[in-house]
This record gives structure tokens, sequence and C-alpha cells, in this order.
């Protein structure tokens, strides 16, 4: 298992790196402020245009993608590190090298799945950053963390599918730029559990879409939000099938585990800005005549956080290498892994975080009160900690031969 990294996955991350710290953190106050003349909470600011055509004049552009015709050409382990530095600036630095989620999840799938007509219409735009979209598989009226308890129907009406159901909790399904969601839901109720599913294109202008509400989320509200929709009766053509017919669950497990990687490196990366604020803060904040980091207490959170970041960071990595190696499926245990680990990790040293800084801790000020908020997100978001605890609890059991007879080592 070796986690050196190419020439070139070297030089992408250093390229992101250095485009991260000195062009996308600098402009976050111009995108605050250029959010707040807008007065629109889905704003699209100039200033992330700006960061784009940068980002693509750089070659830091579709890097997700392993396919190097669409921009990507780099595996999901060369790409790790970079969407470690986009989670240093989340809220704009993925958009800027397009490799922001949900897009990042529709373009794999449509990139894996799709046929030649569904791949000009939404995957071309979606590759070169014209347009959004969204993934419609959570609903607010049964326990989506089982997926086979979608209950959206996805019913056939001669050449077309007639959709009915609610879905919630689709980000950036809000944003006027989402032109398509990607919706899943129930085509045979009378299959096997993991083959009831299927997934359908839906371009968002389609009648019978409504966009009911866009919750906030810890008081937080993401450009595009985190929306409710409503198809009641949504009508589009057969051919708008992704995949087969009943291949909805398979199609959703190929999308969440290069997926998870991406949001958990994000973790670290969020994770390491806010450690980087705390050493800061802690060398040059001085109450009672001297500076915050001689108290034992903070030096005891910035060693415990480099720990659990570090810890953190390479079991992703072992992650990201299992999955070019040996498949997602093969990385099952890693996966779910990781989706429990990096979030605590990021929970752990942002709360830490704001308890140094004080008042300003939980201002806008400082990203640290929006990362701790990511963090309890992550927990519940692509399943929750308890779904991923009881995988990897079964995966481990399943090692051991049940009923096997316990001997003591001393009789």
């Amino acid at each position: 298992m070796d986690f050196t990294p190419t020439e070139r996955a070297a030089e992408v991350s250093s390229a992101a790196e250095t485009f991260v710290k000195e062009r996308v953190i600098p402009a976050e106050a111009v995108y605050r402020r250029q959010m707040e003349e807008s007065g629109d909470p889905d704003h699209h600011p100039e200033i992330v245009e700006d960061l784009k055509t940068e980002a693509r004049a750089q070659g830091l552009w579709n890097l997700f993608l392993p396919d190097p015709e669409d921009g990507g050409g780099l595996s999901v382990l060369e790409y790790a590190p970079v969407a470690e530095w986009t989670g240093w600036s989340p809220e704009i630095a993925p958009e800027t090298m397009n490799c922001n989620a949900p897009d990042t999840g529709n373009m794999e799938i449509l990139h894996m799945f799709g046929t030649g007509e569904q791949k000009e219409r939404w995957l071309a735009p979606l590759l070169d950053g014209a347009i959004r979209s969204s993934f419609s598989m959570t609903e607010p009226a049964v326990a989506s963390s089982d997926a086979t308890n979608i209950s959206t129907r996805i019913e056939t009406d001669g050449d077309d599918y007639v959709i009915t159901g609610r879905k919630w909790f689709i980000s950036g399904a809000g944003s006027p730029r989402c032109k398509v969601t990607i919706v899943m839901g129930v085509t045979d109720p009378d299959a096997h559990g993991h083959r009831q599913q299927s997934m359908v294109l839906v371009p968002m202008d389609t009648p019978g879409l409504t966009v009911e509400r866009s919750p906030s989320v810890f008081g937080y509200h993401d450009r595009g939000g985190h929306v409710q929709i409503h198809f009641d009766g949504v009508q589009v053509p057969r051919s708008n099938l992704l995949g087969e017919e009943g291949g909805g669950f398979a199609i959703a497990q190929a999308r969440l585990g290069p997926g998870r990687i991406h949001h958990c490196m994000r973790a670290i990366g969020m994770a390491e800005r806010s450690l980087e604020l705390m050493c800061q803060r802690a060398q040059n904040r001085k109450p009672f005549g001297k500076a915050l980091s001689d108290q034992g207490v903070i030096g005891e959170w910035i060693a415990e956080s480099r720990i659990r970041i570090e810890q953190a960071r390479l079991l992703i990595l072992k992650t990201a290498w299992m999955i070019d190696e040996v498949g997602a499926k093969a990385a099952r245990t890693e996966i779910s892994a990781i989706k429990v680990a990096a979030p605590a990790v990021l929970e752990f040293v942002t709360r830490r975080g704001m308890q140094l800084f004080g008042a300003a801790g939980f201002t806008e000020d400082f990203p640290l009160a929006n990362f701790h908020a990511i963090s309890h997100w992550l927990q519940i978001a692509d399943g929750p900690d308890e779904v991923h605890k009881r995988s990897v609890a079964r995966m481990e059991l399943a090692k051991h031969e049940p009923g096997a007879e316990f001997v003591w080592p001393r009789e």
C-alpha cells in the first residue's frame, strides 16, 4: 500500500493549495459582500465565475473524474489531497474547480451509466460548469437511511414515466442554475428490495415539479438550499431512465462510494484550517498576562487535534487506495468507517476552536461555527453514523464463525 503521489498528482495538489490559499480564501470576503448586496440567498456571485475561469486556465478542473478526456485523469487516491484543499473553503473552492457536490456524483453516474443523448444534454454542460444539478433520493415521510423505504413512484404510461412523491434535503435544487435532478423512485414494488428502484433524469422546469420550501440547516442557508420538492404527476420520456429499470440502488452505491471520499477529505481540509486558526489565536491572545498557547489545556487540544486529523487522513487515503485497487464494493468497511471518523474529527477540532476563540468563534468573522455545523450535517448526510457503524459491525462479525465455542485461555 503506497500513498506516494505520482508526479502529476503532486503538481496538481500543489497547484490546488496555492490556488485555494492565494486566490479563494482572500475572495471569501468579496463573496460575502456580493451575496449581501444581492439580497438573494440563491444568488450566483460574479466572483465565483471569475475564480472558475482562473481554475480552468490552471488545469484545476473536473479533477475528480478518472477519464482524462473529460478533464480529469486522476485516480481516487490522487484526487483525495485536492478534495482536502477544497475543504479549506467549502462554500467556494469546490465549485471554482467544478468539483462540487452533488454535481460530482451526478457527473460520475452520467459518465458511467448515461446514454449518448443524456451525456450530450446533461453531462457536457455539467462538465463545462455551465449548469448545476441535484440528486433527489431522500424523502421526508420515510426512513431514508434505508433506500428500500423509498415511496416515490415512477410509473409507466406508454412511452413516458409519471413520477409522484416528495423529496427533501435536495442540495442545490433551489438555485436557478440547477437545470436537472436525478430522481430515485420505485418502478416495480413487487421486485426484490434492491431491485425495486430506478433513477430518472427530470428537468427542473418539467410541469408538476414544485420546489415547496428551502429550510435552513443549523441556521445557515447554503446557496441553492436543501429544498423540498413535490413531484405531482411529473411526466418525462422513458428515454430519461438512467441505466436500467431496477438498477437504482446499484447506481446509488456506485455514486456514494467515491463521493464519501470527497466529503471526508473536505472535512479534513476544514479541520486543518480550523487547527491553523487555533494555533494562530493561541499564540497571539494573552489573557491574564500570558499567551493561550502556554496553557496546558490548549496545548492538549492542539496536540489531540493533530493526532486525530492524521489518523483520519490515513484511513481515508487507505480507503481511496482500496477503491482504486479493488473497487468500492471490497472497500465497504473502510468507506463506512471514514464516513464516521472524518465528521467526528471535524466536530472535535471545531468545537475546541470555537471555545479557544471565545465569542468570535460563534460569529461569521471566522469559519469555525460554519465548519462545526457541517460536521453535524455530515453525521447524517449520505447515511447516518449509526447505519455506518452497524455496517462495520456486521462485516466484522461476519469474519468470525457464529456459534463457535468460546474457550477461556485458562481453565
